[in-house]
Parts: C-alpha cells; structure tokens; sequence
C-alpha cells in the first residue's frame, strides 16, 4: 500500500504542477504555494507521536494534512482551528486500453506535456462538458495519477465521466503506464468501481483554519 501511497502523491505534484514532494520524518510534505493550500503533508507509515508532533508544530493557515487512516483515527490529534475535509478513498486499477463512446454531438481533445494529459470533452455549441487530467512522473515504472475528473452539471448522467477515464486510460497506456492510481471523492467512488478501480485505504484530511480576530 505504501507504494501506492506513494504513487498518488507523486503524480499528484506532477498533474498539479508543484514541486517535488520532500521526504520528512511523517511521510511526504509538498510545497504546494496556493491561498487555499499553502502546505500539504502526507502521512506514511508514521506513528501517532510524530503525527501529533507534526499537527502541534502547524502555524500556518491552509495547511493540509492527509493519511490513509480512518477520521476517527485522526480526529483525536487535532486541536480547534482544523477542519476535516471531506473523506475520500485511495483507489488503484491495472489499465488496459478501452473502448470509449461518446453521445452523439459530443467531441474530445487529448493533449500531453510535462507528463500532464488533459482530456477535454466539448459538447455541439463548444462548451466544455466533462474533462480530467493524469500526472505521471518520469520513470519507466511510475504510476499515472488521474485527478480533476469532472462533468458539468447539464451534461451529467450521459456517460461522460466513463468517457474521460477511458480517454485518459488508453492515453496512458500508449504512454507505457501499467497503473492508474487516485484519490476519489465518496461520490466518484461509485463510477470508479464500475470501471474496475479497487479501493487501497481510506484517505482522510484535516484543513488548518484558525479563527482571525
């Protein structure tokens, strides 16, 4: 599982753009320099002393931290001024090629660079409908990390987000991937597991957001 792990947030940092994560004492910490998330650490393996150690040490606002434990295992750790996120799933699938079929009026682009492939899903009129991206780092064994899968609002329920995922498997197939890792929401769990995505562990996070005066 710990491969795994590591896998997603390795071609999380890839998909997003940030830097390289950085080893630390609790797992994986990513400079990820955005408002909203100013840190990320990831917990490996780590015992409950360290990991509170690291959740007492935090100061700064929107920084997060995830571990592919349980909520109520983590909860205990945390002091006022954290939030939990909502809670999400570790998923992993060995790809294959797909075959994929869009409704008719529906068109899809495929772009690659830096090791980020972007699907887009446009329907008649232009207007995007659904889309998502893979990040993969570069190494011959490196897994693809699928990540922002998404379908608009007036275009759901047509089979768009099958159409993505397949998009992006057979894209990462051609590119040698032999595993799709991500992190799925409760509710994107649902469309993974009819595509064959088997759930690794729980993933958890907690958000640092301290009252201001």
């Amino acid at each position: 599982m710990l491969e795994i792990a590591r896998s997603w947030v390795e071609g999380w940092t890839v998909s997003r753009r940030t830097p390289k994560p950085v080893d630390t004492p609790w797992g994986l910490s990513i400079a990820v320099g955005l408002p909203t998330q100013t840190v990320r650490h990831v917990l490996l393996d780590t015992d409950v002393e360290t990991a509170r150690g690291l959740v007492d040490s935090v100061t700064e606002p929107a920084t997060w931290i995830k571990a592919f434990l349980e909520p109520e295992v983590m909860r205990p750790w945390f002091r006022s001024g954290w939030e939990p996120d909502s809670p999400g799933f570790l998923m992993s699938v060995d790809l294959r090629p797909s075959a994929v079929q869009l409704p008719d009026g529906y068109s899809a682009t495929v772009e690659t660079a830096d090791g980020v492939t972007c699907v887009r899903i446009l329907a008649a009129d232009g207007e995007l409908a659904a889309g998502g991206q893979t990040g993969r780092p570069d190494a011959p064994d490196a897994a693809c990390v699928f990540d922002r899968i998404s379908t608009e609002k007036a275009h759901q329920r047509l089979g768009l987000g099958t159409a993505v995922m397949g998009t992006l498997a057979n894209a990462a197939v051609e590119n040698g991937a032999a595993t799709g890792v991500l992190g799925a929401t409760d509710q994107g769990r649902a469309l993974y597991e009819t595509l064959g995505w088997k759930v690794i562990a729980p993933l958890t996070g907690f958000i640092h957001r301290p009252a201001t005066a």
